[in-house]
């Protein structure tokens, strides 16, 4: 009759364990049935981990969240717990402090004696043991309850690896849903910091992670280009690491997935906790490389569970590499929406430029040609208005051919014309009149990078001076290139500068030109004024 009621516990408990496939639930159901069948007053169930030699879970039976909060972290697999995992057979004890293996409880625990311990095999791999102490009543774990129990791990078994079957392709379909959902957003006008932040969001949720980030290759460094978690991680968003680290260039380089059991204790024995104390929390992390597209672009997808938490971050490394590409592929995306976009802006910049050339300057030169033969007809009193008209007309022809060549640069380069310009502007006012500017040659095309700051220098110091001591009436900014130097000449025709001053009030910008291979030369402007010429070699 004993036989026969523990032979129906046993079929009710196996039935029991197979009730749904959720591996969480089919766990801690396991360990509530074997307590029960070998009337076990504490269980637990540790999954060993992908090494093999340690505990990367621990289910637990009979002891309160306060008792396990008292006692603090979770065994690893020393002692006692390590037999097992080392020699996956079943023990079973007497007195647990007697064995050579013992290894001592930690402040809290509450007293263990008698002990029984079952190894769990999935497909002949070990995947964790029961441990069950302290038998009612005092007793000792008999051969019968050793012989349950082991049948209960082997049905175990057989519903963990049914459940594990079930989550993985749950996790795939959903792995595969937010890809869909990212190749969506692609389809689409989108910004590629939206994409990122999305990506980063939808691998912390699939992955059950505590944050993900993606990180973006620039100038040898890792930028955080989007991050997804807790607040206190959003200090991190748009924060360079070196990429010189040697896991991160492990991955980079060899474009090789990389896996951390314990991210904290990494961070821990490398010292860096002080400026990254928000690792202390992290535990398993995944660190997938992004493949390089056609602009070279490269990173890494870092996905990182909380410490001590179940996660599936490791598992489905195929998938979270396929993900890892849809940033690749949104960031190309991005790049071919904003070439779009400028071919679209520069074609429209072509086509003014071309109806401002053939039809509005064309239309000018015309009316100013009128003006000038009319010159002679008109009367003494308004030979004066036709000349200031015929002057104002030149004037807009200048101001329109530069508005031209403004609308042929890319709208998001520099341009030196553009930038003379500009400061020719800036200096009307203080003027009290406008400088007349003139350009010869492919000025934005053929000077080097480094000579147009001191060009620029140039022009400021010269029209800065002529604002505090000239005293002109007309000034006069040419820049012109050839075949083998740029010239930048400002000139006036106000008071000139004395020996003393020509000798002092440019020598900065004198040596900066000599330093380019160059020179500055200051002369008399006839019959008055100054002349600034500075002079650079192109090659």
């Amino acid at each position: 009759m004993d036989s026969q009621e523990r032979l129906r516990a046993l079929l009710d408990a196996v039935v029991g364990i197979g009730a749904d496939l959720d591996l969480n639930s089919t766990l801690d159901r396991i360990v509530s049935a074997a307590c029960e069948l070998a009337d076990s007053r504490y269980g637990a169930l540790g999954v060993v981990g992908p090494d093999g030699k340690r505990l990367v879970r621990f289910i637990t039976h009979g002891v309160s969240d306060e008792e396990i909060a008292a006692i603090g972290p979770y065994p690893e697999g020393h002692g006692i717990l390590g037999l097992l995992i080392d020699h996956p057979e079943p023990i079973r004890l007497t007195d647990l402090a007697e064995h050579p293996r013992s290894y001592g409880f930690p402040a809290n625990h509450p007293p263990m004696k008698s002990f029984l311990g079952v190894p769990i095999r999935t497909r002949e791999h070990a995947y964790g043991n029961l441990y069950l102490t302290e038998k009612t009543g005092g007793a000792d774990f008999t051969e019968d309850d050793e012989r349950t129990v082991t049948a209960l791990a082997a049905a175990a078994g057989v519903v963990i690896d049914n459940a594990r079957l079930y989550a993985d392709t749950e996790q795939r379909r959903r792995w595969h849903e937010v890809t869909a959902e990212i190749t969506q957003l692609m389809l689409g006008d989108f910004g590629p910091e939206q994409a990122l932040l999305l990506i980063a969001q939808r691998s912390r949720e699939v992955s059950g992670a505590q944050v993900a980030a993606v990180l973006l290759t620039e100038d040898s460094e890792l930028v955080v280009s989007a991050v997804d978690g807790p607040p206190e991680f959003g200090r991190f968003l748009g924060r360079r690491v070196s990429a010189d680290l040697p896991l991160l260039g492990r991955a980079i380089a060899g474009g090789e997935q990389v896996v951390i059991d314990d991210l904290a204790r990494l961070l821990k024995d490398a010292g860096v906790l002080t400026d990254f104390p928000e690792g202390t929390t992290l535990g398993r992390t995944t660190m997938v490389p992004l493949p390089a597209g056609s602009t070279d672009t490269g990173g890494l997808l870092v996905v990182a569970a909380e410490q001590g938490a179940s996660s599936t971050v490791s598992e489905g490394s195929d998938l979270i590499r396929m993900f890892a590409g849809q940033a690749t592929l949104a960031l190309e995306r991005a790049q071919a929406q904003r070439d779009r976009d400028t071919i679209l802006v520069l074609e429209d910049r072509d086509r003014i430029a071309r109806d401002l050339h053939d039809l509005v300057i064309q239309r000018l030169f015309a009316t100013g040609l009128q003006l000038q033969g009319m010159h002679r007809l008109a009367r003494p009193e308004h030979q004066l208005r036709l000349s200031r008209a015929v002057d104002d007309i030149d004037t807009t022809i200048h101001d329109l051919r530069a508005a031209i060549f403004e609308l042929q640069q890319t709208p998001d380069s520099s341009s030196l014309r553009g930038s003379v310009q500009a400061m020719v502007t800036e200096y009307t006012e203080p003027l009290g009149f406008r400088p007349q500017l003139i350009c010869t040659g492919p000025i934005d095309t053929v000077v080097p990078t480094a000579v147009r700051p001191q060009i620029l220098a140039t022009v400021r110091e010269s029209l800065s001076n002529v604002v505090r001591h000239a005293g002109a009436s007309q000034v006069t900014v040419e820049l012109s290139v050839d075949s083998e130097q740029v010239v930048a000449r400002i000139s006036d025709d106000g008071v000139g500068i004395g020996p003393r001053r020509r000798s002092s009030g440019l020598r900065n910008l004198t040596e900066r030109a000599q330093a380019l291979g160059g020179g500055v030369q200051i002369s008399d402007n006839q019959p008055h004024g100054t002349i600034v010429e500075f002079r650079a070699p192109i090659n």
